[in-house]
């Protein structure tokens, strides 16, 4: 059996080819008959979809993913995974690279392509954590969501409708656009 393997970080991953639908399309096209996907960060080893495939895959078989980094983002990682695959007869394909397989060739190719992935991952993540720098240190708030201004008679007009049983509490944090936590915790802040 020939299986495909494709995941994103989040579910709003879209660009450089690595959402989850052009990476759909390129594992079927490379003859992929069943495809497994995740919306996991590489750097987590147990993703539940990847879990249960590594489960079903068995001597003979084919794994196909599209590139390297959305196999494995760590060195050791990728070379665990693959080796375990090569070790237990399963053929691992990654389209961009080849087929990876035991020859000294192989092993170095897939060494030093892991490398690369691992160190370009780095990469983002320090120029990221230097972006958030920058943006901290000119006042933008760049961790969580923005605090949304509530006005207080508005919270208090529905706070009063809501205790009346006209509008319901889902009602409310609707019209306020918030969560239901935020109105319990405004609540909580009149007492």
């Amino acid at each position: 059996m020939i299986y495909g393997y494709a995941r994103v970080s989040t579910k709003g991953q879209e660009k450089d080819g690595n959402s989850l639908t052009a990476q759909i399309i390129a594992l079927k096209e490379a003859g992929a008959e069943k495809i497994f996907s995740d919306s996991f960060t590489g750097t987590k080893i147990d993703r539940p979809k990847f879990d249960k495939l590594k489960e079903l895959l068995s001597p003979g078989d084919k794994l196909i993913v599209t590139k390297l980094d959305r196999f494995a983002r760590s060195a050791s990682q990728g070379s665990e995974l693959i080796e375990f695959f090569i070790q237990n007869g399963i053929t691992v394909h990654i389209l961009n690279l080849g087929i990876m397989d035991n020859t000294p060739t192989g092993k170095l190719i897939r060494t030093i392509m892991l490398g690369f992935a691992e160190f370009e991952r780095d990469m983002i993540v320090q120029r990221t954590q230097e972006g958030k720098e920058i943006a901290r240190s000119k006042g933008i708030r760049v961790d969580g969501r923005p605090e949304k201004v509530i006005s207080l008679s508005d919270f208090e007009k529905l706070r009063k409708m809501q205790k009346d049983g006209k509008i319901t509490v889902n009602q409310c944090c609707e019209n306020l656009g918030i969560s239901r936590s935020k109105w319990y915790k405004m609540i909580a802040n009149q007492s």
